[in-house]
Order: structure tokens, then sequence, then C-alpha cells
């Protein structure tokens, strides 16, 4: 059992002094790694990472072709400015491997599960002689494993699954007491700026978690396109996230007065703390309108944009 430690009663300054004396005691002389995404998680752990061990935490950016547009140059720029080394691995021929064929929601996220850990991390763990990933895996990713909601690519232990025995490498998850508002929280403490300590949650399986059936390279480039006009359409607004959502099957339109077989967008906005329940944020319809008329007009096949005014539960805030 995880004892949760709630933002509100959250010691900032004590628990980073406490989890990087933890961080330190456990890796000893050794060598480090972790997996920078450029979320909130992974970019709060990184910098947690990294004030624990200096130069002995080697920091990678995964590319798995599942990224926001510019995602991999955008996240190597900021942690540059924050003094922290960033390296980028090319891994997008592997992951869309992994993924060929595949529509289930559970056997994708299995497969990048093992394409990253088993696959990819464990070559880089094996080149570099580490033997510790750190990685930011919170409280509500274990909930929603543990109670069968959908497997989150980064929880093991409570699934009587042995990162050591399955992988080669011991996982340390020094965030995992806390929920998202926490890690805010933390990483505000810890030096991020705005632009990431607020940035809106992003799933571990990326773009894949936004693609209803098979995730292609080229699905992906819909959704991805669809994504960024989104978030530019809604960066204003004062909502716990928001994402475009891919659906599998064609639907019929119209271009210039026939008929045309083409895509769903589904756009989705919440309003939650901490991810366990949310609500669909109330946009103006003027908002929607603007929006829908963008993915219409930019992205190539679309046909259909609805929105989402199911709340969680029943719904989940990702749809894969």
């Amino acid at each position: 059992m995880i004892e949760e430690i709630k933002a509100r009663r959250l010691d900032a300054e004590q628990f980073i002094k406490e989890k990087t004396r933890e961080i330190r005691d456990i890796v000893g002389d050794g060598m480090a790694l972790n997996a920078l995404s450029g979320g909130v998680d992974s970019s709060t752990v990184t910098l947690l990472g990294h004030k624990a061990l200096k130069k002995r935490l080697q920091t990678v950016f995964i590319d798995n072709g599942l990224m926001r547009a510019h995602e991999p140059e955008q996240v190597v720029a900021l942690f540059k400015k924050l003094g922290v080394k960033v390296k980028v691995v090319d891994a997008q021929e592997e992951f869309f491997a992994a993924l060929k064929g595949l529509t289930d929601p559970e056997q994708k996220r299995e497969a990048i599960t093992q394409t990253f850990y088993k696959q990819v991390f464990g070559r880089i763990v094996r080149d570099s002689g580490a033997k510790f990933l750190l990685q930011g895996t919170i409280l509500t990713d274990v909930d929603e494993t543990v109670a069968g909601i959908k497997r989150q690519h980064n929880v093991f232990q409570q699934l009587g699954i042995d990162p050591q025995q399955a992988f080669g490498y011991r996982i340390l998850e020094p965030l995992i007491q806390l929920r998202k508002d926490g890690v805010r929280k933390l990483g505000k403490a810890l030096g991020l700026p705005p632009a990431l300590f607020k940035r809106i949650p992003f799933p571990g399986p990326a773009l894949a978690a936004r693609v209803i059936g098979e995730a292609t390279p080229e699905r992906i480039e819909t959704v991805r396109q669809a994504t960024a006009i989104v978030e530019k359409r809604l960066k204003s607004v004062k909502a716990f996230q928001y994402l475009a959502i891919l659906h599998s099957d064609r639907v019929t339109g119209m271009r210039d007065g026939k008929r045309d077989f083409g895509m769903q967008i589904e756009i989705r906005c919440w309003d939650s703390v901490d991810a366990r329940v949310a609500t669909p944020t109330r946009l103006p319809y003027r908002l929607l309108e603007a929006m829908a008329g963008e993915i219409l007009d930019k992205v190539a096949g679309v046909v259909s944009v609805t929105y989402n005014i199911a709340t969680k539960p029943p719904s989940t805030i990702e749809a894969v």
C-alpha cells in the first residue's frame, strides 16, 4: 500500500531533501538513467534526479515517432537552459514496427512498454553500464493500472513484475506518493519554469493513446496536426487537459458536392485537480466552431469534428 502525500500537506523542500538523499543512497557510486518526455512528471523527476546525482544521471529523450510536433527540439532546448544535457535517441522505426497491425488498446500499450523498457532502453542501459532507471510514475498511474482501468506503461511492481528480472535494471520512482497537483508543486520548488510545471498532462504512450485503432505513421501524423490546433486554440483556457482523438471508422462527409468518406476527430477538454475525476470544460460555442473549422480546413481527410461531454467516470481523460 502506497501512502499518499496530498498536495496541500506536501512540504516540497523537505520532500526534495529526503528523495535526493534516498536516490544517492540507492545509486551509490553508480550511474543512473532517466527518460525525459517533456511532460510534468518526467520533467520534475529529471530535475530531482540531477539535483541528487549531478553528472551521474544521464538523461535521454526517446524519439518514438509518437510525440507532438517539434517535441524533441523544444524539450532539449528547455532543459539546456536549466543546465541539463539531453541526448535524443531515434527509435521511431522500432516503435512503429511493434505497433504494426495492433488495434486493441491494451496490446498497443504492452507493445510500447516492451519496446521502450526491454528493447530501446535496455540497449541504452547495457551500453551505458547503468543499473538504475529513474522515472516519474505517480499514484494515479498505479491506481488506474491496479484497478484494471488501463495499463499504464510505467507500472510494474504493483502488477508483480520485477524490472530487474524482466529488463536487467532497477526502477526508482520518487514521485509515486504524489498526484498531479503535488507534482506541479514539487516541480515549481525544483525550479521548473511555469511552461513546464503548468504544462497540460501528456500520456506515456504519447499520441498512440489518442488513435483509436492501428497507430500507423500516417494516422499519428493526422492526430499530431489536430493536436497542434487544439493546443493552440485552448492554451488560454484554464483547463486541466485538452486533446484531440482520431477515431477508427471513416464517416460519411461531403466535399465539392460529392460524398467523401473521411476521418473523425474528437476534441476533449477537462476540468480536474488530480485526474481521478473530471468534467468536460464548458467551452464557448464560437471557440468550438473556430477550432473545428481550422481542423477541417488544415488536417487532410478529416470531415467530422466532435466534442466529448461525458464526465470521468464513466469516461476517462484519454481515449485509449
